[in-house]
């Protein structure tokens, strides 16, 4: 393994990040943080408890009058920093994400890593670019104008599955709108945000305008949720989840953002080109191990092509390459933990009693038993409205059913509660065109499923959320929009009193 630095000496001071300081949990409970590769624990730290959330947000409610009033100038050279900052830092990101989450060094190294650093790039610059309506005469008698405005101390709690990717998202347009956060990873995933922080102060971002909190749910998150001095939260995980996080949020009117789960359909029409729509769909399935909100989840094939796209996916998924997380050959890693690993199994033995197991299936033997390891799985002749259609897997697991008509495959993507992200195959620009305007999900990739760019937003529809992750539309998250309106006639007396008190003059 490539051992960059020791974890346990890394975090020694403890696995909180408040006020510019790393300290240890007050909760009084411990965690464990495991390489799901091996089932080892790799660092053992104290959880923290609403008390630590207090401090946390109370350090980010002193920072941000200061924050708030730096020039968007001051908060871009910022920012452009902390992008150099984590490219100096990239090995260790490398490191620990994969460490800890059991991605393949190649995913962390070309995707997690370098995806963060151009996100916190892209927001540098961005930052200088908040913009309104153009001031005008809108009524005739005044000059109305478009302020954009920090909104406060943003509470955000961000996955287990992309965690150094997720703190990005959610830190990075937030300070660069001028607010100050507290961010609550995973307590199961908190190295690279605490990496992240580091890198932050490393840059000058001023102490309390980033804090981290790697503690429970329960407590710790549903404390920054309900929090009275905390003006926004942000969360991304589960539909379950977000209901909750949603009922606490109304209790003091937060400003709400939710990027929640998804059940992407992946269709092909029979002009597809079935090699890349093959490819496709294997890459689409098993990024992260399956462990990503838009991952295709369930493929719809129009008849023509469905036994040979079934075949080609299974031989695909055949020859993908389990195995140590760090050995660059490596093409899948565990899953997060073996309770999840085990989650995803039951939805598969579940499944064999209504549809065919195609390949995969079944965890591997041997020198992988002692992970959560799990093999890509293809999954044929369920029905519409069962459990492995319908649900959020979250693992290694594709679905294929086949469809006759255009109208019925549309149908059928559009045939679940979520509407996170869809794909549509086919060379005919007008078939694609029906698609993405039909499909309700808030991404729709044509002829690919997966890719994201820090330009352009991400966030869904329907039980999967709203508000938008990264691009200039997430300042619509993090900023307060306020008119500002000025008389310019100096008239004392002017014709609109009349509706409260007098006559027209």
């Amino acid at each position: 393994m490539d051992q960059r630095f020791d974890v346990t000496e890394r975090f020694a001071e403890g696995a909180q990040f408040i006020a510019g300081s790393l300290r240890a949990g007050t909760s009084g409970r411990t965690q464990d943080v495991v390489d799901p590769a091996t089932g080892e624990t790799v660092l053992r730290y104290e959880l923290a408890g609403t008390g630590d959330v207090d401090e946390a947000v109370a350090a980010a409610a002193r920072a941000f009058p200061d924050w708030a009033r730096t020039t968007p100038a001051e908060r871009s050279d910022t920012l452009h920093r902390f992008a150099a900052a984590l490219a100096e830092d990239a090995g260790d990101l490398v490191f620990a994400e994969s460490l800890n989450c059991g991605k393949p060094v190649k995913l962390s190294r070309e995707f997690d890593v370098p995806g963060t650093i151009d996100n916190a790039a892209f927001f540098a610059g961005a930052a200088r670019h908040l913009e309104g309506r153009a001031a005008g005469e809108y009524s005739g008698d005044h000059t109305s104008m478009i302020r954009r405005e920090p909104i406060g101390v943003v509470g955000s709690i961000a996955p287990w599955n992309y965690p150094l990717q997720m703190a990005a998202w959610k830190v990075l347009p937030a300070v660069a709108a001028g607010n100050t956060i507290v961010l609550k990873p995973a307590e199961i995933t908190p190295l690279t945000s605490l990496l992240f922080a580091r890198a932050a102060q490393r840059a000058g971002l001023p102490d309390g305008v980033l804090n981290i909190v790697s503690g429970a749910g329960r407590d710790a998150g549903e404390r920054l949720v309900g929090h009275p001095d905390v003006a926004m939260t942000s969360f991304t995980g589960s539909t379950a989840v977000g209901k909750r996080v949603a009922e606490l949020a109304t209790g003091t009117v937060k400003r709400l953002h939710l990027e929640l789960g998804g059940k992407a359909p992946f269709v092909v029409f029979d002009d597809a080109d079935l090699e890349a729509a093959v490819h496709g769909a294997v890459a689409g399935a098993l990024i992260n191990t399956g462990q990503d909100c838009t991952a295709a989840t369930r493929a719809y094939v129009q008849r023509p092509l469905y036994d040979a796209f079934v075949s080609g996916v299974a031989d695909l998924m055949a020859a993908v390459r389990l195995g140590d997380p760090f050995d660059p050959s490596t093409d899948l890693g565990p899953l997060i933990s073996h309770t999840q690993r085990d989650r995803v199994a039951g939805f598969v033995e579940r499944a064999r009693g209504y549809a065919t197991v195609v390949t995969g299936g079944q965890a591997p033997q041997g020198d992988l038993a002692k992970g959560a390891y799990y093999r890509p799985t293809l999954i044929t002749g369920a029905a519409q409205d069962s459990e492995i259609v319908q649900a959020e897997i979250f693992g290694p697991v594709l679905a294929v059913l086949p469809f006759d008509s255009d109208d019925e495959g549309l149908a059928l993507a559009n045939d679940t509660p979520y509407g996170l992200a869809a794909s549509a195959w086919s060379r005919d620009v007008y078939r694609t065109g029906r698609a993405v305007r039909e499909i309700n999900a808030g991404c729709v990739w044509v002829n690919d499923h997966i890719p994201i760019i820090s330009e352009m937003p991400h966030g869904g529809a329907k039980a999967s959320g709203f508000g938008k992750d990264m691009s200039a539309y997430s300042f619509e998250e993090y900023t307060q929009v306020k008119h500002v309106m000025y008389d310019t006639t100096g008239v004392a007396r002017k014709d609109w009193h009349r509706t409260v008190f007098g006559d027209r003059g």
